[in-house]
């Protein structure tokens, strides 16, 4: 599943090469990822104009001058900048631009191909919920966002209503980073604990965005990311020495999820 680094990097790349294009046609392969019936998302976007693009959590927010193209891969897939001669032989929709190259979006499992309205952007039912940005918090916001919030400090993390951007990929270094247990609770926390977790959370997801991403993920050109798995310290490591202590990685259930921990330097 994409998380921060490879949907900014995404976007990044969205932002600048696709400015400019205009939207001719649109193919769907997958209605039931759309928001709007078929024919009325292609009547609001076939003619627009692509403007400049952001990201909230893991939603990539392109702004057209006929409102919002808002993009999200769900559990993992590629979008892909490319022409009709060269299409991938699995997309599940084709945006025609008049230059003649396309963006194809395909999704493993699931996506979402949704259309906002230029004022609609904040109504929209899933970025609406959406916390900020992880790597947009100042240290003193995310600890005021911490400051009276209750659960287990893994679980607040994966909330992308309190924080957007960090999954299950990123989350294991950037606990064993924080020295801090994923069961611990949050009203324990001390400041010199929330500080540290503030500067795990940066330094577990920046050296992967400076990187391109995961290496499992592939840009919009289709090159998989730099951030192998021989950067990644404790995270699906189970067995191997903590690269700290020297204590072999466990993997525990966390609720739904598991996760890979070092007994001894995380409490």
């Amino acid at each position: 599943m994409p998380e921060l680094p490879e949907i900014a990097n995404l976007t990044r790349q969205i932002h600048e090469r696709l400015p400019g294009k205009q939207i001719v046609d649109i193919e769907v392969a997958q209605p039931r990822c759309l928001n709007l019936p078929e024919e009325a998302f292609k009547a609001a976007l076939i003619g627009a104009r692509i403007g400049p693009a952001h990201y909230r959590g893991k939603w990539i927010v392109i702004h057209t001058d006929r409102g919002w193209l808002l993009l999200n891969l769900g559990m993992g897939g590629e979008i892909l900048l490319v022409t009709r001669a060269s299409l991938p032989a699995k997309r599940r929709l084709i945006f025609d631009f008049s230059d003649n190259t396309c963006l194809s979006v395909n999704f493993w499992w699931f996506g979402y191909a949704h259309y906002a309205p230029e004022d609609g952007l904040e109504q929209h039912p899933l970025l609406g919920k959406l916390g900020p940005n992880a790597l947009a918090l100042s240290e003193e916001a995310f600890i005021q966002r911490m400051n009276g919030a209750r659960g287990r400090v893994k679980d607040f993390l994966l909330d992308q209503s309190k924080i957007a951007g960090i999954g299950n990929a990123y989350i294991h270094d950037i606990l064993w980073l924080a020295g801090l247990h994923p069961l611990r609770k949050i009203d324990t926390l001390t400041l010199p604990d929330l500080q540290r977790l503030y500067r795990a959370i940066q330094d577990g997801l920046r050296p992967s965005l400076e990187l391109g991403g995961a290496f499992y993920e592939v840009d919009l050109d289709g090159k998989k990311g730099g951030f192998t798995f021989e950067r990644v310290i404790v995270g699906y490591r189970e067995g191997q020495p903590c690269p700290r202590c020297g204590t072999s990685i466990q993997k525990i259930k966390t609720g739904s999820t598991s996760s890979f921990i070092c007994p001894a330097c995380q409490v």
